[in-house]
């Protein structure tokens, strides 16, 4: 198997950048959602500094859930970046942790799930 890049086979053994997704079910504290939307507005944003694009941002209602054996989550997001280390910096960066309080006082829990595309 090769890989194709600008119409050019390249060696198997050279391995292309590939994107990271990011998949996100976020539990929020009761009563805490004004707060999580207020994080979000600066988090969010921060997303395209580090390579990254906000996918999907759904708020599960009972209507659209078809089987559960958990909690239903406040909302899911599904990120993407163009490497790890996008993701990494995303999660270090300076302005997001001024805002970091936010995050703290208003969810409960976060399952957060990493992968690539096959």
């Amino acid at each position: 198997m090769s890989l194709i890049r600008s119409g050019r086979r390249t060696p198997e053994f050279i391995k292309l950048p590939h994107m990271i997704y990011v998949t996100q079910l976020i539990y929020i504290k009761e009563g805490q959602q004004h707060v999580f939307h207020q994080f979000e507005d600066v988090a969010i944003p921060i997303i395209k500094k580090y390579n990254g694009r906000l996918l999907l941002r759904l708020r599960p209602n009972e209507a659209s859930v078809v089987e559960a054996n958990t909690e239903k989550p406040y909302e899911v997001h599904l990120v993407e970046f163009a490497t790890d280390n996008d993701f990494e910096n995303f999660m270090r960066d300076e302005e997001r942790k001024q805002f970091l309080h936010l995050k703290e006082q208003s969810i409960k829990t976060v399952v957060l799930i990493k992968g690539e595309k096959i």
